[in-house]
């Protein structure tokens, strides 16, 4: 019998991030001394009172089906974060718990996008947005930018990029992946052109809002006419390095948070019951329980800077926030290595992984195929091996 499997699951990419670390995963236990800088995962364990808190929630016998949209208490922690953070003010009715913010991501796609629908994202970004827009039948709408602006948008490649169909615009800030960290003064800049035109939403992706070395975050919800069509995106996997209990939500006009609980009620109903009591704690608590994590993450980006500036044939910026790097490699391009003949940044990247053992993420992924990701979540110990290894086989 063959396998009937759906057009929709045929036309889906792989996402590139998980596929590289599956790939390393392979050629370790063929014996080889990996070094993984492809996945975006702090290497830090879990601050010991969060740990506290999610064993209390076992003792407190917190084991039976959790609301849809989240347990009250946690509600109302995200509404404190809110406005203590992000000088935001969301009733508990406007937030919605999901099982990561992945799923955050994708409850907003299939409740606002008909198909057809156009989405404006500013490339590089996150690798799954273009295929959960493409999953809601939605057409993700590419506006590509450079490491000359920091790969961030202007408001006149937003404007030029807006159509009759549009209807979403979807960017992170700090980015996924490379790390650019949007002003005030540039988040009022794009408000301006989106204030012309009512009937688009904005997805503001913040879940690196912490990991920021530029000073205080700005959510552009708060930029005067933005806060009622802008859907903000939020969880605890990146700043406290709770990405395996999967815990993500929104801040959003209650009209799409109740649409988000309807779609979860029917997918995967509410989110894990001690990880939404653990992260309570880690909500409630001040941001100096973490900034050892932020600190430690700038040092490490200083470091991957440095040394990367060695290597010919790299072309950084300065990320302000996340934990990557975002390199233009191109001058690469059209070049023979060790009889490996480099065409695009997955042809680079690829022989990164076969030549020096180091694991990094083809910029094609995330929309930019000048460059590669490279993750500055491992040990100093790591980096230093790492790129060591990569300037050698260059």
């Amino acid at each position: 019998m063959s396998n009937h499997l759906s057009d929709r699951i045929k036309n889906m990419s792989t996402s590139a991030t998980l596929a590289m670390a599956a790939k390393a995963r392979e050629l370790r236990g063929q014996g080889k001394d990996i070094i993984g800088l492809s996945l975006g995962e702090p290497d830090f364990n879990i601050p010991e009172f969060i740990k506290e808190a999610a064993k209390q929630a076992i003792d407190d016998n917190y084991s039976s089906y959790t609301p849809v949209d989240g347990y009250a208490e946690l509600k109302q922690a995200i509404a404190q974060k809110f406005k203590r953070d992000n000088n935001l003010v969301y009733k508990v009715s406007q937030i919605v718990v999901s099982t990561g913010a992945k799923q955050s991501l994708a409850n907003v796609a299939m409740t606002i996008l008909n198909a057809e629908d156009e989405v404006i994202l500013p490339a590089p970004f996150w690798v799954s947005y273009s295929d959960i827009v493409k999953i809601a039948e939605g057409v993700p709408v590419q506006v590509p930018t450079s490491i000359d602006t920091d790969f961030k948008m202007t408001p006149d490649q937003l404007e030029e990029a807006i159509t009759p169909k549009t209807r979403m615009l979807w960017f992170s800030s700090p980015c996924n992946p490379s790390g650019s960290v949007y002003s005030k003064e540039e988040l009022e800049a794009l408000a301006a052109v989106l204030v012309k035109h009512p009937n688009i939403y904005i997805v503001s992706d913040e879940i690196y809002e912490h990991i920021n070395f530029a000073g205080d975050h700005v959510s552009i919800a708060g930029i005067d006419g933005m806060y009622d069509r802008t859907i903000t995106v939020n969880g605890v996997s990146k700043a406290f390095a709770m990405t395996g209990w999967r815990i993500g939500y929104i801040g959003a006009p209650e009209w799409v948070a109740k649409a988000c609980t309807k779609f979860q009620g029917q997918i995967t109903s509410g989110a894990n019951a001690i990880a939404q009591r653990a992260t309570i704690a880690a909500l409630e608590a001040p941001k100096s329980k973490i900034q050892f994590m932020i600190d430690e993450f700038h040092q490490r980006r200083d470091l991957v800077l440095q040394l990367l500036g060695e290597i010919q044939g790299f072309n950084l910026n300065v990320p302000e926030g996340a934990f990557y790097v975002f390199p233009d490699i191109s001058s690469f391009f059209g070049k023979t290595l060790r009889g490996t003949e480099i065409q695009n940044a997955s042809d680079f990247s690829l022989y990164l992984l076969e030549q020096a053992n180091v694991a990094t993420v083809t910029g094609e992924a995330f929309g930019n195929p000048n460059c590669i990701r490279i993750s500055y979540a491992a040990s100093e110990k790591e980096l230093r091996e790492a790129i060591s290894r990569i300037a050698a086989v260059l």
